[in-house]
């Protein structure tokens, strides 16, 4: 018996004692990764021209304690959970990384492994493989890995298919992708992704295209029989841990800049400048209405409206002075490309020097000239096309490449992947955070349609913003809707952006168009946008309209809740929006209800998606445990099914017991207004809970290198004292421009009428305006405010209720307390933070 040991595969460098930080800036082309602290080289290419050389240090040779080589096979152990399968008929091995795989250095993990009458067995704490060494390649006859699925022993049989890149579909998969939902007006059918009930996967890496020494992508190398390179994940029902290898293996999802999670406002008509500046903006503003970014869609351009590469005079006469009132109202500007160029367009002329040839023709809606973007020279003469704008004040682009015919020829590269990650790159070379938000995971084929390229969907997650795109309009397409991205992060990927309303359609019915905001509120992106049609609040006036602005203004109130999700999603693999069975993988109740899902892990989202403008119910499934309806406070206890009435003022929302949700406490118009010096801290009472409230500066590359904070948030409760504690630890971390002090509201939820309330153990008393804690008996809500407190110290607020009554007056609830001397908590008393998901030591203060 040989006995493998922890090992590192330094494959592109080396971090010790962090997961997946040997990831470089893998190609300067295609993988500008988000990870703190990579040792990846700096770009060489022109300051804003994506070049089609890539640049990563030279693989290294694989520890040998890690490795099982038996003739034409080879083993690599990852992890517990993680193997790497490769077959080579003349036994020559890939050391290279891959465009999907650019992490190999894994912190290891202990195995055993023999041979038994001819079979290769490998046993790590979570799995055994078993190969009959017969010589030939992979396959359900020679291959098997014996796991648990739960209490369920599993034994699976993977198989490669040849070419599909997915391998032979997954028994019991979960779901995952389309490139878009184009043309759809309900539920689709999916693409695999990594989760399956059966509790493994098989990613196909055969023909994923390789990084070279020198740093270029190159086809994988001709064999003289089939040749097989993939990953067997065996996650069991340990979903999170599956997402975690895949996170590790693939490099960590892009950090979104935080204005990303405001509200984003599109629609395909004829804006101009003047449209927007005295008629759409003071409409928001005049109905306090946060806005972060506004999507400018293809009417802008000119000559022709598809594809021009100008501005369209008429509609933006000074685009310039356009876009710096825009930034100074606090406006990102996104702006819609289709991806060709008409032969009539001026700019056209510098394409073809760059190029030095005539582009062909394409198939588009009107007359155009199509690129490969696997050609340096197409790339560039592409690219210089948006440089322009971008140096006038544009902030992104929409890459909403549906119909153009252009193409990239890279044997092993994902069309869409490849050039979504020039994008980004593009953002990178401006120090901002690099994205666009495109269909993908494929090409583009025809409309509404989705082909598997070989190599799948696997590097998305590192460039883009899943849009769904042209979709119609229907109740059974929200309801898909909500289920689709909770799937769709099976495969890595934490965003997803759905038209808000869908495309098409005119004047949505008032209680459909209001059901979609809500949705949206819980979305990982919220974007209205439509075909034309009526997406504003104020299109739809009563009922609609409040609650379309109530939860638009809770969307931009969530900000500091959804980017901490964002980071962790980052740091972990976890999406956003989480299917209930990610959390709950033994109740079947978990994988019966898909349009479900858990924005982080405390909230509990049922979004409406019945007709009907009054009360409207909807059954909900309860994970085990108590919930705390966020609107009424009403508790539920789980597992179990229950169903709510909602009218259009509310959804169903529930905070678990101990869970804790932060929003911001004052409003702004747009998310980067004023430093955020008072947050809003929601407890549902019942139980203990933890959040790590993420902060960084918001924008550019300066969290890569530490620059952050962290503020742990605990609550303790002590039923038998009928006592609570809310422990906000001191910042743990800096970054320039850092909030210093701020003031905090905790909001107990379902608790009793207070018999005591104290900040650091000082007794207070009641207000309902500046510090001290009111209580709201209807929705049971005890409300606690501090005066601003250095974010540098932990401040410590609780409470006593229930039966400590007979010990204590509350005389209206407004009066200071005395609190007894076991309930005091001494001022400097601080939880301290594990720090799960931090990558690095953060920076610390300049002096």
């Amino acid at each position: 018996m040989e006995r493998g040991l922890g090992c590192h595969h330094g494959l592109v460098g080396r971090v010790a004692g962090t997961v997946g930080r040997a990831l470089a800036l893998l190609m300067t082309v295609v993988l500008p990764l988000s990870l703190a602290g990579s040792p990846g080289t700096v770009l060489s290419a022109a300051a804003t021209t994506p070049t089609s050389v890539l640049s990563v240090p030279p693989a290294r040779a694989r520890a040998p304690e890690s490795t099982v080589v038996d003739g034409a096979t080879r083993f690599m152990v990852l992890s517990p959970t993680l193997v790497r399968l490769e077959y080579s008929p003349e036994g020559r091995f890939e050391d290279r990384l891959s465009f999907n795989a650019v992490n190999r250095d894994f912190p290891g993990a202990a195995f055993d492994t023999w041979v038994e009458d001819g079979t290769r067995v490998i046993r790590t704490e979570r799995l055994t493989l078993r190969h009959r060494q017969d010589g030939t390649p992979f396959g359900p006859g020679n291959l098997s890995v014996d796991l648990a699925a739960g209490q369920r022993p599993v034994t699976a049989r993977p198989s490669f298919a040849d070419g599909s890149g997915a391998g032979a579909p997954s028994p019991g998969n979960l779901g995952g992708w389309r490139r878009s939902l184009d043309t759809a007006s309900g539920p689709v059918p999916l693409h695999d992704g990594l989760l399956s009930r059966e509790g493994w996967y098989l990613l196909d890496d055969s023909r994923t295209a390789l990084v070279s020494d020198d740093g270029s992508l190159t086809p994988r190398p001709p064999h003289s029989g089939q040749y097989q390179d993939g990953y067997f994940f065996g996650y069991g029902h340990d979903y999170r841990q599956g997402l975690r290898d895949l996170r590790d293996l693939t490099g960590p999802p892009m950090l979104l800049p935080r204005w990303a999670f405001g509200n984003w406002f599109s629609r395909y008509h004829p804006y101009s400048a003047a449209d927007v500046q005295r008629e759409l903006l003071p409409r928001f503003r005049r109905q306090r209405v946060p806005l972060d970014v506004l999507v400018v869609d293809t009417d802008y351009k000119s000559p022709d409206a598809w594809n021009g590469w100008n501005w369209n005079t008429s509609l933006f006469p000074e685009p310039t002075r356009f876009l710096s009132w825009a930034r100074k109202q606090g406006l990102r500007v996104a702006l819609n490309v289709h991806n060709s160029i008409s032969p009539r367009d001026p700019k056209y002329a510098q394409v073809r020097a760059t190029v030095g040839k005539d582009l062909p023709q394409g198939d588009c809606p009107t007359e155009c000239l199509v690129f490969d973007w696997s050609d340096e020279q197409q790339l560039r003469a592409y690219f210089d096309l948006h440089r322009p704008f971008e140096d006038q004040g544009v902030r992104t682009w929409w890459n909403d490449w549906c119909c153009d015919g252009s193409r990239v020829e890279i044997d092993g590269v994902t069309p869409d992947t490849w050039l979504n990650a020039q994008y980004a790159l593009r953002d990178e070379h401006r120090g901002l955070r690099g994205f666009t938000y495109a269909r993908g995971g494929s090409g583009f084929t025809g409309y509404g349609e989705s082909r598997q390229y070989p190599q799948g969907p696997w590097a998305e997650h590192r460039y883009n913003i899943h849009f769904t795109a042209d979709t119609n309009s229907s109740w059974e397409l929200l309801a898909f809707a909500a289920a689709y991205t909770a799937a769709h992060g099976n495969t890595g990927n934490p965003y997803v952006t759905h038209d808000i309303g869908a495309h098409n359609g005119d004047r949505l019915p008032d209680d459909l168009y209001a059901r979609w905001v809500q949705l949206g509120a819980f979305q990982p992106v919220l974007r209205l946008h439509s075909n034309h049609g009526l997406r504003l609040p104020w299109d739809y006036p009563g009922p609609a309209q409040e609650s379309a602005e109530r939860f638009l203004r809770l969307r931009s109130s969530l900000v500091p809740y959804s980017y901490s999700l964002a980071r962790q999603a980052h740091d972990t693999g976890l999406p956003m929006v989480r299917p209930l069975y990610l959390n709950y993988p033994e109740h079947d109740e978990a994988y019966a209800h898909p349009h479900q899902f858990l924005y982080g892990d405390d909230v509990l989202v049922a979004p409406v998606t019945r007709p009907g403008t009054g009360v409207v119910e909807t059954p909900v499934w309860f994970p085990p445990g108590t919930w705390v309806d966020y609107f009424t406070g009403r508790r539920y206890t789980g597992p179990g099914t229950a169903t709510i009435g909602s009218d259009l003022s509310r959804m169903p929302v529930f905070l678990r017991a101990g869970g804790i949700l932060t929003t911001r406490s004052d409003y702004v118009d747009h998310s980067d207004q004023r430093p955020m010096t008072a947050v809003t801290v929601d407890v549902a009472q019942g139980g203990a809970g933890a959040l790590d409230l993420y902060e960084d500066a918001g924008e550019g590359l300066g969290y890569r290198h530490g620059q952050h904070t962290t503020t742990p948030i605990r609550y303790h409760q002590d039923n038998g004292r009928h006592a609570g504690n809310l422990t906000i630890g001191a910042a743990h971390g800096y970054y320039p421009g850092q909030v210093t002090r701020r003031s905090w509201t905790a909001r107990f939820r379902d608790v009793d009428p207070p018999t005591g309330v104290w900040v650091n153990g000082a007794a207070i008393g009641g207000s309902h305006s500046g510090p001290g804690y009111s209580y709201d008996a209807a929705t049971r809500t005890l409300t606690v405010r501090t005066a601003p407190v250095l974010t540098a110290r932990a401040t410590t607020i609780g409470f006593a209720s229930g039966q400590l009554s007979s010990m204590l007056s509350c005389a209206h609830c407004s009066q200071p307390i005395t609190v007894p001397a076991e309930h005091a908590l001494p001022p400097d008393r601080v939880e301290r933070l594990d720090f799960l998901f931090r990558p690095q030591a953060p920076a610390r203060r300049p002096g």
